[in-house]
């Protein structure tokens, strides 16, 4: 008998070490990780920078608490600063956590308190943060939500625009929803919110807690479509699996968050900071981003070769490395199978596969992984038609 809750559908596997791209579980059996730890080891596992950062700071200092300067967290915050649209950054230790900071700076800076948010997207499961999410899945049994939180469809200006009003404190959308599909927003849809957000004086709140450092070959997933958002939030690859989450504003709404509003015993320790320090030296150079744009297109690209003729394959989308595959019907079934032939994989509700492999993963990787999983796919294909 476990003596933990059993909220998690385990996987009968556990992971002894890593190295790259690679795991190899207790019983010494290898697999190409497609998961990253559900898009949080971007630089993948037992990285040496990353782990010669953190050995370093472990030998110096763990945890102070925010009452002491930290010069750490300055260094992170500029370089998340340089290369966002805002221009300060408060840490935390989850994306829960920096979208509760969202939430809750919106409303005080606005002193209003309707958020719009998406259908099938996912922002948490704090109760903000569940409020904020556009899935009654996960908030089934917790009772009444904030009745403040409006969920209108994705990609669908002509619902946002019903709902946009002078009570409306943000916007909090996704680039590509990632729990909810793997759906993209389309480029017309992305800057009309930005440009409704301007014209009736709302804030833009983009989450981009996976989609987020490097994952889609920028940045932040917010810079392919030519948008400047109030406030964006930040965590999973920010620590490549140390803890930490970050929320980054505009100017404007400093003064909003000033002494006593808003705190965290652990965000931005010695060592969260020494990691994301690290991660971030790699990841914004512009040649490693290049690179996971063009890794991006050609997972893309050789999944469309293998499958574009599938029968059990509806479409394949995404960006950069966060690729969704989505079928016409579930897809569970393939996780274990392909768990067997050394592919972890991860699926976004029942009928899409989703691929968040490493950044720096190789392209005979690759395509080894895409090998696997059409076979898979086709398999599945061809026993749906017995």
């Amino acid at each position: 008998m476990s003596n933990l809750f059993q909220n998690y559908n385990r996987w009968n596997l556990e992971i002894d070490s890593g190295e790259g791209a690679k795991v190899i579980d207790t019983n010494g059996n290898e697999y190409l990780d497609f998961t990253s730890g559900i898009g949080v080891t971007n630089l993948g596992h037992n990285h040496p920078k990353v782990k010669a950062a953190l050995q370093q700071q472990l030998d110096k200092v763990w945890h102070v608490s925010n009452l002491f300067e930290i010069e750490l967290q300055e260094r992170v915050a500029s370089r998340l600063t340089k290369h966002s649209s805002g221009d300060a950054v408060l840490f935390c230790n989850s994306g829960a956590e920096a979208n509760e900071a969202a939430i809750k700076l919106a409303r005080k800076h606005t002193d209003k308190h309707k958020i719009i948010t998406f259908e099938q997207s996912f922002h948490g499961r704090t109760m903000a943060t569940l409020s904020a999410t556009g899935q009654e899945k996960v908030k089934h049994g917790f009772g009444p939500q904030l009745e403040t939180f409006v969920h209108v469809p994705y990609n669908d200006i002509d619902a946002l625009s019903k709902e946009m009003d002078v009570y409306t404190a943000a916007v909090m959308i996704e680039i590509v929803q990632g729990e909810g599909g793997v759906n993209p927003g389309n480029e017309q849809f992305i800057q009309k919110v930005e440009e409704m957000c301007m014209e009736y004086g709302i804030l833009l709140i983009v989450d981009e807690v996976q989609t987020g450092i490097g994952r889609t070959g920028k940045p932040f997933a917010y810079q392919h479509h030519n948008i400047s958002p109030d406030i964006i939030t930040s965590a999973k690859g920010l620590g490549n699996g140390f803890p930490v989450g970050a929320m980054i504003s505009k100017q404007a709404l400093i003064e909003s968050f000033g002494p006593g509003t808003h705190g965290t015993t652990f965000g931005g320790n010695p060592l969260a900071m020494a990691t994301a320090d690290a991660v971030l030296k790699i990841v914004f150079d512009e040649g490693f981003l290049d690179d996971v744009a063009n890794k991006g297109d050609y997972l893309l690209s050789s999944l469309e070769k293998e499958l574009g003729g599938c029968s059990f394959v509806e479409n394949i989308r995404g960006k950069g490395l966060m690729i969704g595959i989505a079928c016409t019907g579930e897809v569970t079934s393939l996780l274990p199978s392909l768990r067997q032939k050394g592919l972890l994989i991860l699926v976004a509700g029942q009928k899409v596969i989703r691929l968040l492999p490493p950044l720096i993963v190789s392209k005979q990787e690759i395509d080894k992984a895409v090998g696997l999983l059409a076979d898979e796919i086709r398999s599945k294909a061809e026993a749906a038609k017995v």
